[in-house]
């Protein structure tokens, strides 16, 4: 009786801590996702056996997802990959449903069971009701645009139209008249220019509706697009991008760098004309005084021989290396006189034949 009224005691203490927590109602929103919650505190010396999520619908009933130790699992089609529940978070036992449909709706039970120590299991439950509601679109935001708005010709532009509410919102682009009057341009939620032109330029809104609406259409504030309709202006290697500021244009850079190439090649040309002028004159000067040298030195000769019939001596060695360092440190006149005091008295090199018997 003892042990029986300590094991009851111990049963309630830990019951009293395993309570689990969530609304009693919840609303989401068609299309979206929501979160049924349900908790409670962990207790060290109760472990978690099972957690099951359960369902009554308006036509029926039954279990949507178990956890135990062999995993998890799902047992109505309808929510299959759109139901789970936190993984590795003690305590916290909370089912997700993602997108939301109208035959959601109904009454959810959380139920979940620990055993403790003397394997005597606990169990715990509490419901939710859900309701699926349709919400209405909400205000438009256009995207990509401050209130005042100025892009240069040419240039690409893009807007775009963001409202929350139930699915589907349709989206409409309108540019502002004169007298309050209106001009639809396109139904999508992005309005794009490829290429903008200064007629381009005026005021611009969206408006978003769904159903749940009632055929009521958000209007967003107005944005004013203002397009400039700049010169094509010269660009920079690093940024590509024009600055109107600058004074060159493309025409005057494209001017510039010719005029400089010219210059350069005319520079280039002339240098080398003048270097193979002087090289040709170095090459051609000093052969041909050599050779003049050495053509009267050698007929002056030839003519002494002729004219006296006599033997002639060879000449030395020293007598040529003489003669070439004549030519070398003495001018042509000088070389030319003393060539004709050889040819005027020739008997100083030359010896008389004669008859010694």
């Amino acid at each position: 009786m003892l042990r029986a009224a300590l094991l009851l005691s111990s049963l309630l203490h830990c019951s009293a801590f395993l309570e689990l927590s969530g609304p009693s109602e919840i609303k989401g929103v068609w299309k979206e996702s929501v979160t049924l919650p349900c908790a409670y505190v962990p207790v060290e010396d109760l472990m978690q056996q099972t957690i099951t999520w359960t369902v009554v619908h308006d036509t029926g009933s039954g279990t949507i997802f178990r956890r135990d130790s062999s995993g998890d699992h799902i047992f109505l089609s309808e929510y299959r990959n759109r139901v789970s529940i936190p993984k590795g978070v003690p305590g916290n036992v909370s089912l997700l449903i993602l997108s939301l449909e109208i035959s959601d709706r109904g009454t959810y039970t959380c139920h979940v069971t620990w055993r403790d120590n003397n394997n005597s299991l606990i169990a715990k439950e509490i419901t939710t009701s859900l309701q699926v509601v349709k919400v209405a679109a909400t205000k438009p935001i256009i995207r990509g645009a401050e209130p005042g708005l100025a892009l240069p010709a040419g240039a690409s532009a893009s807007l775009s139209c963001e409202a929350s509410g139930s699915p589907p919102i349709s989206y409409r682009w309108f540019r502002s008249g004169p007298a309050g009057t209106a001009e639809l341009l396109s139904s999508g939620a992005q309005l794009a220019w490829p290429s903008l032109r200064p007629s381009d330029s005026g005021t611009y809104f969206c408006e978003a509706e769904n159903r749940a609406g009632a055929g009521a259409a958000q209007r967003s504030d107005a944005v004013q697009l203002t397009v400039t309709d700049l010169p094509i202006t010269a660009t920079t290697s690093e940024s590509d991008v024009g600055y109107p500021g600058n004074n060159e244009t493309i025409h005057d850079v494209q001017r510039t760098g010719l005029s400089l190439q010219l210059v350069i090649l005319i520079a280039v040309v002339c240098g080398a004309v003048v270097f193979l002028v002087i090289s040709l004159i170095l090459c051609i000067r000093k052969p041909k005084d050599a050779q003049v040298y050495d053509v009267k030195f050698h007929n002056s000769r030839a003519a002494a021989s002729s004219s006296t019939g006599h033997y002639e001596e060879p000449i030395s060695s020293t007598e040529n290396n003489y003669v070439m360092e004549l030519g070398e440190s003495k001018t042509s006149e000088e070389v030319n006189k003393n060539v004709s005091d050889c040819v005027v008295n020739p008997q100083e090199s030359e010896y008389e034949v004669g008859d010694n018997s």
